[in-house]
């Protein structure tokens, strides 16, 4: 399996030390800090139980290199962890490498080593991410301070459409989206792409900034409540794709939904007024989409959602739980 699988995927990162040893070997270039990040991708939890392997493959690279990307670290290699319900037949492996190695290659990394076991439970693939950030210059969500504006990334809301249609693929007709819509909305689910070319915006630009995974409310409360202030989101602000705001004008889904749904994969980040027009400027020219939806204000503001009506929105639910009860199917976030 290593040989014929997983040796391809090192070539390109001589620390792999073509996956013949028990380690690899990681050098930061001078005046370098390392990032390092994981996270898991569990069938059943975070893709339906029988996804296609090599949407599952990219999707748990994906996951991680949002994290790198929220810190401003460029994205170099990372370690693997797949265990596996039972022996994988050759046409398995065969699709879910390929879908690793077309995700690496969008990234700019490549596999450094791993480990694959035998699980009684459902198949995870757990990865460990490694980035470069100029050193002491790692961008945190607890820096964001009262005064910055708030800025997503991309758009909201896609992959809570996808993931829908993924289970009932009949919603299609329902919402009245064509197949260019319905195919867009279920690759972004399936396939997220963290926003890898804003990283030199956002080291230029950001005060503070974190990923978009577990649904925009829950993750901006978060970035406020690690950054002990107060902010607000303009929810008419936010952006949705076409597909997206013709969904919610047909009734199905409400706003809230895709402001809660998760696994967004964008990136929220706060930036000082004299450097918004900078990052604007600097995000267009990578060819990245971003958004100015709100603010950050005093703790004693709150957090608050404001509707296109002025109003404060409430949320039952503001994003994914991991350890949500009651059968429910599996959903967003990390």
């Amino acid at each position: 399996m290593i040989g014929a699988f997983w040796a391809p995927l090192a070539a390109g990162f001589p620390g792999a030390l073509e996956l013949k040893d028990d380690c690899a070997v990681f050098t930061p270039q001078p005046g370098t800090d390392l990032v390092v990040t994981t996270d898991a991708v569990i069938a059943g939890v975070h893709v339906l139980a029988d996804e296609d392997p090599g949407a599952v493959a990219w999707k748990a690279l994906a996951v991680n290199v949002s994290d790198l990307v929220a810190k401003g670290a460029t994205p170099l290699a990372y370690l693997m962890t797949l265990a596996l319900p039972e022996a994988p037949e050759r046409q398995w492996l065969a699709a879910f490498t390929d879908g690793l190695r077309a995700a690496q290659e969008a990234f700019g990394c490549h596999l450094a080593g791993g480990d694959t076991d035998r699980t009684p439970g459902p198949l995870s693939v757990s990865i460990t991410a490694l980035g470069s950030v100029p050193t002491g210059r790692m961008l945190r969500r607890s820096r964001v301070r009262p005064g910055d504006a708030v800025y997503v990334s991309g758009t909201i809301g896609d992959a809570t459409l996808g993931l829908a249609l993924r289970r009932d693929p009949s919603l299609a007709a329902r919402w009245g989206l064509d197949a260019a819509a319905h195919a867009s909305l279920e690759a972004t689910h399936l396939r997220p792409r963290p926003p890898v070319a804003l990283i030199t915006a956002l080291r230029a630009c950001a005060s503070g900034a974190m990923d978009v995974s577990d649904g925009l409310i829950k993750d901006f409360e978060r970035m406020c409540r690690t950054a002990n202030v107060g902010g607000q989101i303009s929810v008419a602000s936010v952006p949705l794709s076409a597909a997206a705001h013709a969904v919610v004008a047909q009734g199905s889904v409400t706003l809230a939904d895709l402001l809660t749904g998760g696994e967004d994969y964008q990136v929220l980040a706060g930036i000082a007024p004299e450097r918004a027009v900078e990052f604007e400027h600097l995000a267009a020219a990578a060819g990245t989409s971003v958004a100015r939806i709100g603010s950050i204000e005093d703790i004693g503001a709150g957090v608050r959602v404001i509707d296109p009506a002025g109003r404060a929105m409430a949320f039952a639910t503001p994003g994914w739980d991991h350890f949500r009860k009651e059968g429910q199917a599996p959903d967003g976030g990390k």
